[in-house]
């Protein structure tokens, strides 16, 4: 299984273990991590027989000013963004996040923000056979996951967790 890290994130892979298909023909990945991972099945050569989303960004519908006050964010100051950043993606739970983050790239924000999924691209992978998972929580802080959902359900079986956030960590715990 390939697994792609989303911004500001390393080795958090461990925190999806309940959804992961642990196997050969998987390629997974979080939030940017999730943009990664379908660009690599896109042009990938080997057998892929499901792609998993989790939390995949999603900016699209945002405007133009809502994009360029991220990056200026960014920008002025990392260290307080990334702060921000990483506690909403651990709301609603609050956990400590600390030993999963490392420093983002405005390369990286940019990419993430101005990512257009292409309804054609994911239609001509469930065309070759490719089985799309979409995962989103219902609390999510980064991105509007109820707009994410309608988007992917036409290419994708999308799994909707109530109580969770953006690391669909269950509020629960």
């Amino acid at each position: 299984m390939t697994f792609f890290s989303g911004f500001c994130f390393h080795n958090e892979k461990a925190l999806f273990e309940p959804y992961l298909l642990q196997n050969d023909f998987t390629v997974a990945g979080f939030s940017y991590g999730a943009i990664k991972a379908f660009e690599y099945v896109l042009t990938c050569k080997d057998r892929i027989d499901t792609l998993q989303l989790f939390s995949p960004a999603f900016f699209q519908h945002k405007d133009a000013k809502f994009k360029k006050l991220q990056t200026l964010s960014f920008t002025k100051n990392r260290a307080l963004y990334t702060q921000n950043f990483m506690q909403n993606t651990t709301y609603p739970l609050g956990f400590d996040a600390t030993p999963y983050t490392c420093q983002g790239t405005l390369e990286e924000l940019n990419e993430l923000l101005y990512f257009e999924w292409d309804t054609a691209k994911l239609q001509a992978l469930v065309d070759k056979g490719v089985k799309i998972e979409v995962f989103l929580g219902e609390k999510d802080a980064i991105i509007d996951s109820f707009t994410c959902k309608d988007f992917f359900v036409p290419y994708a079986t999308v799994y909707y967790f109530k109580n969770t956030g953006h690391l669909l960590q269950s509020c629960n715990l």
